[in-house]
């Protein structure tokens, strides 16, 4: 069954856009100056505590125990942590606990890994929140409210990322550094502590943000599994969506290990073609990576990978390709996303025009396929799909564009 057609949506990025403010933006912008770190001259070293955000239930429960005290107060440090509505990032907020457990938390844990730099609002609501890291750099998440009563955060896996690829703003940055448990966390966390009140709850989280996941795995699979705990922030698995450029080696690991969703960044229809605008190709072609994807899915029930497909015109958005797409998905339970490629300095590519988008859905529709086209949220604030980062003076190459895509670009 396919998704409707929805309109698409299109903003300007004039100067005075990007250094606009809604002025629903106010109360978090408030509220997020209240929460910055104190000087590092009021902080203990950071190598004399432990990041509770950093830990799973099961090792802050050990991490209690070994201070001394019972396995129902890590319960009750988790709650403070992520459940109950009280997200505390500062041991002020860690109400109910008994005081002398909560000064030894004082003593020897630290609760909060980030801290809120900027809040940018664009037109259609969508908020992109800039965050620094306690080394320095800087890391973008985004928050897509809808009116169909779910809100989704898009969380950063890395700063920078070294998958390269073409379309890609934070590709020109190259790999900087992988983000901890605790950063990735933190974002979420940080997504309910200053948005709930305004849009509901937040419903869903998309690893779509700045990074390749999988190269980052283990952090993301801790932070994944943080997310899921019934104690804690309690997502669903099946709205946490972790989504990978094509690592095969992570994919399977990821199947085996977690009951999250699966989303698989696609973009094209034959290999001369992925392996230029997206180089890890060149690793785990695309006979590879959906053999992968076969394979391991046919053990699964209920269970659909998403297909990611950004749309370049002149590119990747042939009726051949669409054709092909049929071809090559068959025996994977899937459904497909079709984005429109959003616009950014860092690269030469066009977005192909709405009504071709939907001529190349619907040939996929009657193909039999699930498709959706995804609206681009946040463009106006560089918020939207592959627009997150910051490349600065560094910037990996772009690379030989084949003879016959030449005019295209």
């Amino acid at each position: 069954m396919a998704a409707q057609a929805l309109p698409f949506l299109r903003w300007s990025r004039s100067a005075s856009s990007l250094s606009a403010r809604s002025s629903t933006a106010a109360a978090p912008l408030r509220l997020f100056s209240a929460l910055r770190r104190p000087p590092a001259a009021a902080r203990c070293e950071a190598g004399s505590k432990v990041m509770l955000k950093g830990m799973d239930y099961s090792e802050v429960e050990s991490w209690v125990q070994a201070q001394g005290y019972r396995p129902g107060q890590a319960l009750m440090l988790w709650k403070c942590l992520y459940g109950n509505n009280v997200w505390a990032h500062c041991h002020d907020e860690l109400t109910g606990l008994n005081k002398d457990f909560r000064k030894m938390i004082t003593e020897r844990a630290d609760l909060k890994a980030l801290t809120v730099k900027d809040i940018l609002t664009a037109s259609d609501g969508t908020r992109k929140i800039l965050f620094s890291l306690e080394d320095g750099p800087v890391i973008e998440t985004v928050i897509i409210p809808c009116a169909s009563s779910r809100t989704t955060v898009c969380v950063s896996s890395q700063v920078g990322c070294a998958m390269n690829c073409q379309f890609c703003f934070t590709g020109r940055m190259g790999l900087r550094k992988h983000l901890s448990t605790a950063e990735i966390v933190e974002q979420a966390v940080f997504a309910r502590r200053l948005f709930s009140d305004e849009f509901g709850a937040i419903t869903n989280v998309v690893f779509m943000g700045m990074g390749e996941p999988f190269h980052n795995i283990d952090n993301v699979m801790k932070a994944s599994a943080i997310m899921v705990d019934e104690q804690g922030l309690h997502f669903s698995p099946r709205k946490v969506t972790v989504s990978t450029s094509g690592l095969v080696p992570q994919i399977k690991r990821f199947l085996h290990e977690s009951n999250c969703s699966l989303a698989v960044s696609l973009n094209a229809t034959t290999d001369e073609v992925r392996n230029w605008i997206m180089p890890i190709n060149r690793k785990y072609n695309l006979n590879l990576l959906l053999g992968t994807l076969r394979e391991e899915l046919c053990l699964r029930k209920n269970y659909r990978v998403l297909f990611e497909y950004v749309m370049l015109s002149g590119v990747n958005d042939s009726m051949d390709d669409a054709k092909r797409l049929i071809d090559l998905v068959q025996g994977i339970p899937c459904k497909i996303n079709l984005i429109s490629f959003n616009p950014h300095s860092g690269s030469q590519f066009k977005p192909t025009p709405d009504e071709k988008i939907l001529e190349f859905r619907n040939v996929l529709i009657q193909g039999g396929l699930i498709v959706f086209v995804r609206l681009s949220r946040g463009d106006d604030q560089m918020a939207a799909c592959g627009q997150l980062g910051e490349p600065g003076n560094y910037q990996l190459p772009l690379l030989r564009v084949p003879e016959k895509f030449q005019v295209a670009l």
